[in-house]
């Protein structure tokens, strides 16, 4: 009898162990829906010249983020905040224009979102007080992923981004993010 007790409860913790695993693959962490990069508009970055850091979120399919102009109060907008060095002057980042997107939760009310991906635009200059060479900046994005069904909790991400600061000579870089639309 003891024998045949200690099965069923080991068979019933590894049924339990299971199915928890399969429950906690199929939903991912706020982290693991969106994958975001950094790139400079200009390598090197001259002093004094104008240049972007683009934030480029790819967003697994199937979920997406809530736009930086959302479409209701409660709604956790798209932001986008960086960490600067000394000498580096930002203006204002360019947030994408969302998509209306009408989801099962939110009844007859197009939300403004972002899916597959979205790029986020940093303006910044680098002043004389900027040491020449690599400089590193970090930034870091929050947002809430959400699926058709269910919500994720918000995530603030770390991303890195390295620039090269040069005393003049800017070369435009990464022309596929940064080219006019």
């Amino acid at each position: 009898m003891n024998v045949t007790l200690a099965r069923v409860f080991l068979i019933s913790a590894v049924a339990w162990a299971l199915i928890a695993e399969v429950a906690s693959s199929e939903m991912p962490s706020g982290k693991e829906v969106v994958t975001p990069a950094a790139y400079a508009s200009a390598e090197p970055a001259a002093r004094n010249v104008p240049f972007q850091i683009a934030v480029v979120l790819k967003i697994r399919p199937g979920f997406h983020i809530n736009a930086r102009a959302k479409s209701e109060a409660y709604l956790i907008a798209t932001d986008l905040k960086a960490e600067l060095p000394a000498g580096f002057t930002a203006r204002e980042v360019l947030y994408p224009k969302g998509t209306l997107r009408n989801f099962s939760f939110s009844k007859d009310k197009p939300l403004n979102v972002y899916e597959g991906s979205a790029t986020l635009l940093l303006p910044l200059t680098a002043t004389d007080a900027v040491p020449l060479g690599e400089q590193h900046i970090t930034l870091r994005v929050r947002y809430q992923a959400c699926s058709n069904e269910v919500c994720l909790p918000p995530v603030t991400v770390p991303v890195e981004s390295n620039v090269i600061v040069a005393a003049s000579g800017a070369k435009a870089a990464h022309a596929e993010i940064f080219a006019p639309r």
